[in-house]
């Protein structure tokens, strides 16, 4: 088939992971895609667009929105001119805030939409970054979710909240995030041990952006609990506003040696840095989001500590392919975490149960990518 993909994503992130890795997949079974999307993009992974951000640092917040819809007029024309040129045979769209130009290009074609949602954006946006022309966002919003063709949220947890905002259930298909789990095969994690001087001891490991209420300033707590030479380590794979405050608080307790800052490493280095750990942090995580890292965590084969809610039993369940703590109650991480210092045992059958998931719910890029093109392929035989 012929897909037209859109996004407006003009950052090297989590987020053009997800991009790349399903047109990857789309392309790797045969289909053809074409991309319409930001032309200024950095070139290397961790990198912004710091020309964008320096105007919505110094630009009045209902300016830099009012210019977002604008964009959104100059990407349906573009989409507009790609749809003639391209024929394609349905449009996939990465959901974005004031970016209705999908919408626009299906009532005015009608090609089958078919649109990704990974956050309910304007409340997301209002709450954390704020949000100046939030009553016209959130309509927008809502209108792109009501009439596009197929809605593909998350998680189930933001399908409800799709379908609160009045989106039909019968048009909506949760997706979780997916991995290339041909990454993960047959990887040693000697080198990131001997550079961290990790040893054979056991290792806590976090990935990803580092933000205060990721609570690894818990984590720092827990392994100050330790001491001898047979003491856990934690390595921390990231960047972010709280590292700051963790290299603070392990000087405070003592424990520099065995918190490790990597700092921003390339996405390829994840693989190798997840085989040096035994045991992977997800201390906490918004509650309808569908964590990239924790389908890295499981391809990995390590045993898993995250919190209990919703979102996260959506993927793992509680002593079979992880350990769950209730949300927020770091003092039962903790001693959930201990539990598995202890037990190379459970450590080990919690990971292999987990990686063994990947291949049962085919959390997949390709598993992904084979069932939009199964949706499109039945819509288009209606």
């Amino acid at each position: 088939m012929k897909i037209l993909y859109h996004h407006r994503v003009a950052a090297q992130d989590g987020q053009s992971v997800h991009i790349m890795e399903l047109i990857h997949a789309f392309k790797d079974l045969g289909h053809e895609v074409r991309i319409v999307g930001p032309s200024l993009r950095p070139k290397n992974f961790g990198g912004e667009n710091k020309a964008l951000n320096l105007f919505r640092r110094f630009m009045p917040g209902f300016i830099s929105e009012l210019l977002e819809y604008l964009y959104a007029i100059r990407a349906y024309r573009k989409l507009l001119s790609a749809y003639h040129e391209f024929k394609p045979d349905f449009l996939y769209e990465r959901h974005n805030l004031f970016l209705p130009s999908g919408m626009w290009l299906a009532r005015k074609t009608g090609l089958p939409h078919f649109l990704e949602v990974n956050a309910p954006l304007a409340e997301e946006r209002s709450k954390y970054s704020g949000l100046s022309l939030k009553k016209l966002a959130t309509r927008l919003e809502h209108q792109t979710w009501r009439s596009a063709t197929h809605v593909l949220p998350v998680t189930e947890v933001l399908a409800d909240i799709l379908v609160q905002a009045g989106t039909p259930r019968n048009r909506i298909t949760v997706l979780h995030n997916g991995i290339d789990k041909s990454v993960y095969e047959m990887l040693d994690g000697t080198p990131i041990r001997q550079r961290y001087g990790l040893g054979s001891n056991v290792v806590l490991g976090f990935t990803g952006f580092v933000r205060e209420w990721h609570r690894l300033d818990q984590m720092i707590r827990l392994i100050a609990l330790y001491n001898g030479p047979a003491a856990p380590h934690l390595l921390i794979v990231g960047d972010g506003p709280a590292i700051p405050k963790c290299r603070t608080l392990a000087q405070s307790l003592n424990v520099e040696d065995r918190v490790h800052f990597a700092g921003f490493v390339d996405r390829m280095e994840i693989p190798i840095h997840l085989a040096a750990m035994n045991i992977a942090l997800q201390p906490a995580v918004t509650a309808y989001a569908s964590p990239l890292k924790l389908f890295e965590y499981m391809a990995a084969g390590l045993a898993i500590v995250a919190p209990a809610q919703t979102n996260i039993c959506e993927i793992l369940d509680d002593k079979k392919d992880a350990l769950l703590f209730a949300p927020d109650n770091y003092e039962q991480a903790k001693e959930v975490i201990q539990q598995l210092v202890a037990d190379p045992e459970l450590r080990q059958r919690l990971g292999n149960a987990a990686k063994t998931k990947i291949d049962k719910q085919n959390y997949t890029w390709r598993g992904n990518a084979s069932r939009i093109i199964h949706m499109a392929e039945r819509g288009s035989a209606h």
